[in-house]
């Protein structure tokens, strides 16, 4: 009935669907397998791809060849760009997607691929034999091979909502759990542990009074994720913010003693940087307000996601709470918020690659390792079937350098510090953020696509070596043009900028913090006409490695001593505990991570420098 696959992939959430295309783009044959053709792609949570770090990674995505980026790009109905007050590296771009439009994209694009196939069905368990996975075993008892499997089932495994005292299995609203695979792995020999997520309740948005709320308009215009020719965004919807207030905490006090939070009943961790807005009462008690987003869920539909408002409350609290909120005072709710418990495996247990170090050819990707948010999980699914397509044919993986890209550092961390609570990607986590700007990701990663033979990665190569020569062009006009005093000076004043009293290259005018290119080609006419060449967003990666050159020279410099680290290999099978100079700690630690690199074993938890020049020692460095 079914042919042998070279990649089979569980799941069709974000992971799954990135996984799927990134391996069929290598020339594999995939079949992608989920409960229900229905939700592929489903917006689980809020309506949104993309924030702070988060637009970085789907931008990252986009470079790579996966789809995140269009299909994004294709439904948004609002765009913005965050922390424009801040410096370009914190630049992070945030859409506001039609939810249904964004899966129904998702499984246009899918189906139009000729290396997918598809099979409905909960996938109970995997076929393994001598350390190798060779397919997977359906809930019917199907036996579908294939050389690499890719896990990626979210919040399925063993999944439990909870609402006030009511709890039952499924992986998602409305939708079973699955059952088999945490068990069969754990007796292979995996770790297994709880975590916890939640979303809030959904309301009728007729029956909100926006007049009440403060408006949160898109940018016009409106920016893109994909480096590609997606569509321009016309009609953007507004989102609202509005408050809780101490009445609404009151009420919600009434129900703490029927919280599956406070009595026990949930014992995995949840998201530290996205609580529930009990735990955001508990916690921050001295607080009498709480903002919350009021989120649009398409164009053609009423539901609102009230973002912020997170709750496993039973429903009529839920309910009476968020009628205290202002401009909600008339709402009513189409389903309430809920919490939900599910199986992850500590990420500890992977190689870089995503392939787990206990079975030959099995990846995991996504919430299964312990991470949240659609981006985390997609760039996961896109590395992991890249990576299963490599295995397939007997490649070296792909493995992304923290100073290459977020994904990177995601992954990087995921594996050599595991995490305990759901991981969310940050700036402030990638130590090289200057270099890993959302401008750039096609310059950083799209050589790399090239490189790897990913389909559409040629094309997407001759846009970005255009990029790279507009850019050049613009830099070195603005290092060699000079510009008269008479001709700038009216212009520095109306930017409190002090006025120049010789000839200066228009580079020396540009690095002062009030100048602008846009600014200058105002000012200047000639500079204008010249400018007119290039699009704004080539004009923007210029101004940026002009203005801030000598700290994207000094990161550099960073990354070039520490690549020097990274260099130096490890022998997966290297017998640490044969080296008595090494703390116990780091024994245990790198025989279990089993590092790649003396940079891979330099930032794993537990292993010092000293442990570090032990190795380097060892390997006579």
């Amino acid at each position: 009935m079914f042919p042998e696959y070279d990649v089979i992939v569980v799941g069709a959430g974000h992971a799954g669907c990135e996984a799927a295309v990134a391996a069929a783009n290598m020339g594999c044959k995939v079949l992608l397998a989920t409960m229900n053709m229905q939700t592929i792609a489903q917006m689980s949570c809020n309506p949104a791809m993309g924030g702070v770090a988060k637009g970085q990674i789907v931008r990252e995505i986009d470079a790579l060849c996966g789809y995140s980026g269009i299909v994004t790009d294709h439904t948004m109905i609002q765009f913005r760009m965050l922390n424009r007050s801040k410096g370009p590296a914190m630049w992070s771009p945030r859409a506001q997607s039609d939810r249904m439009e964004f899966a129904k994209k998702w499984r246009m694009m899918l189906e139009a691929h000729p290396n997918i196939d598809f099979w409905q069905e909960m996938v109970r368990g995997l076929i393994v034999k001598n350390g190798r996975v060779h397919g997977v075993v359906t809930g019917m008892g199907l036996e579908i091979a294939g050389k690499a499997v890719v896990l990626t089932n979210g919040t399925f495994l063993n999944g439990v909502i909870h609402i006030g005292e009511k709890q039952f299995g499924g992986g998602r609203a409305g939708e079973s759990a699955a059952k088999g695979i945490t068990e069969q792995l754990v007796e292979l020999g995996f770790e297994s542990g709880r975590m916890k997520t939640g979303t809030p309740p959904r309301v009728d948005g007729r029956t909100i009074r926006y007049e009440r709320m403060e408006p949160q308009p898109g940018d016009e215009p409106a920016g893109r994720f994909s480096f590609t020719q997606t569509p321009e965004l016309k009609n953007q919807i507004p989102c609202h913010i509005t408050h809780t207030n101490k009445h609404v905490h009151d009420t919600l006090r009434t129900g703490f003693d029927q919280s599956p939070m406070f009595n026990g009943r949930i014992q995995g961790l949840g998201p530290r940087y996205c609580p529930s807005i009990e735990d955001k009462i508990e916690r921050f008690a001295e607080k009498d307000s709480h903002q919350l987003f009021i989120e649009p869920e398409g164009r053609d539909t009423c539901e609102v996601y009230i973002n912020g408002f997170s709750s496993s409350l039973p429903e009529d609290v839920q309910f009476k709470a968020l009628r205290k909120v202002q401009g909600l005072e008339d709402v009513k709710m189409f389903r309430p918020g809920y919490a939900i418990e599910y199986d992850y495996f500590p990420p500890t247990q992977l190689q870089l690659s995503l392939e787990t170090h206990l079975v030959k050819n099995l990846f995991f990707a996504g919430q299964i390792n312990g991470t949240t948010g659609y981006e985390e999980a997609g760039s996961q699914g896109l590395v992991a079937g890249i990576n299963a397509a490599r295995a397939v044919k007997e490649q070296e993986p792909m493995i992304l350098k923290r100073s290459e890209a977020y994904i990177g550092v995601l992954i990087d961390d995921l594996v050599n510090k595991g995490t305990e609570e759901p991981y969310r990607m940050f700036t402030s986590r990638a130590e090289y953020r200057i270099l890993l700007r959302q401008d750039n990701a096609d310059l950083r990663l799209t050589p790399i696509a090239h490189q790897l033979g990913l389909a559409g990665a040629e094309a997407r190569m001759e846009r970005v070596r255009a990029k790279q020569d507009a850019t050049k062009a613009i830099e070195h006009h603005f290092r060699n043009e000079p510009v008269l005093p008479d001709a700038i000076n009216d212009y520095l004043k109306s930017v409190d900028s002090a006025p120049t009293v010789q000839k200066m290259k228009l580079y020396n005018i540009l690095l002062r913090p009030q100048v602008s290119i846009s600014g200058l080609a105002d000012a200047l006419p000639d500079l204008k006409q010249f400018l007119a060449n290039y699009d704004s967003e080539t004009l923007e990666l210029a101004e940026i490695a002009l203005k801030y050159e000598g700290y994207i020279k000094k990161e550099e410099e960073l990354v070039a001593k520490m690549n020097r680290l990274e260099d130096v290999r490890l022998s997966e099978n290297f017998d640490y505990h044969t080296l008595s100079a090494l703390s116990i700690e780091a024994r245990d630690k790198l025989s279990r991570i089993k590092p790649r690199t003396i940079g891979q074993a330099s930032r794993i938890s537990g292993v010092n420098p000293a442990d570090v020049s032990v190795l380097l020692v060892h390997l006579g460095r």
